[in-house]
């Protein structure tokens, strides 16, 4: 077997591994799991997620996951706990405990502790007979059968259903707190996932100059307004009402087309049938009626009247495409 081929071998069976060992993890959920949801979305505290080596990782990765998603979450080193960091847990705090094993030495010691305060705790372990899983007062079992490691050592398979039961906590919090789009956009405001989600037309076309001529603007008017703001377009409005669109576009058929330009009117080159969108309305909005229709351009209105144009390179520039 060839060098890339054997690579190649080793990725497929580890992925394999570990996604036997996540299908597994459904059949291994009790009521423990429900009442551990129930406990802390009921919890007038904060939950607090614990662990050593690469529990500890993941522990980090479920605080995360929970606190974009509502449910306030802080995480504790299982060796820096029993070391001074235990101040961290209040009263009312659900503490979360991840270990492979249950049994390892930090484990030992800081349960007792974490009893002693009255938490209540929840077990994420490979091994619910361990001394965490008979101490917890609910326990996720995320037992697994090998590691994709070919010595069964080193922590990949147990790590990843780890991962994934946290998920699985977070999402089932995430329901029952009806935890909307609206609601995500607020804890993640930066970066193109939070603009997708927050980000309106007004946004953009009110950083953009605002294009426009009458019905019965010269063909050199037109041009030169095109030109001066910049944004390949421009509206035609009569009264203040948009009735039609000129885009570079429409300029250059019209001049391979016509002889005799010199009279030419706005309302002689204008589409009637521009394609709106409302201020108010989402900036993916803006996106997805442009791919729809093919075009780099939408005119915005407000309350009917013309407010601006929105541009595809707005879109790119903010990263909503």
């Amino acid at each position: 077997m060839n060098t890339a081929s054997s690579i190649l071998s080793i990725a497929k069976s580890t992925i394999d591994t570990e996604s036997k060992a996540i299908a597994n993890l459904s059949d291994l959920l009790t009521e423990d799991f429900a009442h551990a949801v129930e406990l802390i979305y009921n919890s007038k505290g904060r939950v607090i997620i614990t662990g050593i080596g690469k529990s500890a990782i993941i522990a980090n990765k479920i605080v995360a996951t929970l606190n974009s998603t509502g449910t306030p979450a802080i995480f504790m080193h299982a060796a820096d706990a029993i070391h001074g960091d235990l101040g961290l847990i209040l009263k009312d705090d659900v503490v979360i405990c991840i270990s492979k094993s249950g049994n390892t030495p930090e484990i030992k010691v800081l349960v007792p502790l974490i009893k002693n305060a009255k938490n209540k705790m929840i077990a994420i372990t490979g091994n619910k007979d361990s001394f965490l899983g008979q101490q917890a007062d609910f326990v996720l079992n995320v037992y697994v059968e090998q590691e994709a490691c070919p010595n069964n050592l080193a922590p990949t398979t147990s790590t990843t259903a780890q991962l994934v039961m946290g998920d699985a906590l977070a999402v089932s919090l995430l329901d029952l707190r009806g935890f909307s789009s609206k609601d995500f956009a607020k804890y993640h405001p930066g970066g193109a996932l939070g603009k997708r989600l927050y980000l309106r037309v007004n946004d953009l076309s009110s950083q953009n100059m605002k294009p426009q001529v009458g019905l019965e603007a010269s063909l050199k008017e037109v041009i030169v307004e095109i030109t001066e703001k910049m944004l390949g377009v421009t509206a035609v409005i009569d009264n203040d009402n948009i009735v039609g669109i000129i885009t570079d576009g429409d300029l250059r058929r019209m001049l391979s087309k016509s002889d005799d330009i010199a009279g030419l009117k706005a309302k002689d080159i204008m589409s009637n049938s521009p394609r709106l969108i409302n201020e108010d309305a989402m900036a993916v909005d803006a996106k997805e009626v442009m791919e729809e229709f093919g075009i780099s351009q939408l005119l915005v209105e407000s309350n009917g009247r013309y407010a601006g144009v929105v541009h595809l390179h707005d879109l790119i520039k903010e990263g909503i495409i």
